[in-house]
């Protein structure tokens, strides 16, 4: 007979059973990291071609009726409407392109930032009252995104990394 408060060799039946939970959650979850870090390209290219797709269709769109976007710039009190629009318009398109590309991906960005700082700065924050208004700016998550690509790169599919590898230049892709 065993004494109180002696250890029992035998675990109960409820602790074998988590236990085995444990292995099972444990096991489970390494599995299901290994196969989303067998696919982390596909997170950086898909945001690459929606949101190049996005910026090419919205530079299209406003190059293609560049008189009432200039007329926009006008009524935002843009200096240099003319100029300034078919620069914003033609740096969306291009931008975009070269986005879903992923070519020159990082210099690209740098212009599209510039655009939406331009944006944030001249149209939006006309309207925006507070910090909390501007954490609901679609322009501010744009220029965001942008700073993402800028630092973190196109990704391991990319036009960009065909580039560096014929050219024999190390990414982290």
């Amino acid at each position: 007979m065993e004494g109180v408060g002696e250890p029992t060799h035998h675990a109960p039946t409820y602790f074998k059973g988590i236990c085995a939970m444990r292995h099972f959650i444990a096991t489970t979850a390494s599995r299901a990291l290994a196969v989303l870090d067998s696919v982390r390209w596909l997170g950086p290219l898909v945001v690459r071609l929606v949101f190049g797709y996005f910026w090419l269709e919205t530079g299209i769109a406003k190059v293609h009726n560049l008189d009432g976007f200039t007329q926009r710039f006008v009524g935002w009190g843009i200096p240099y409407p003319s100029f300034s629009a078919a620069l914003s318009a033609w740096t969306e398109l291009l931008g975009g392109l070269l986005l879903m590309l992923g070519l020159f991906t990082r210099l690209v960005t740098i212009p599209m930032i510039i655009n939406m700082i331009v944006a944030v700065t001249l149209v939006v924050s006309t309207n925006l009252m507070g910090l909390d208004d501007y954490v609901e700016a679609d322009e501010v998550v744009y220029t965001l995104i942008f700073v993402w690509f800028l630092i973190a790169g196109p990704g391991k599919i990319s036009l960009d990394t065909l580039v560096a590898r014929a050219l024999r230049i190390h990414t982290r892709d």
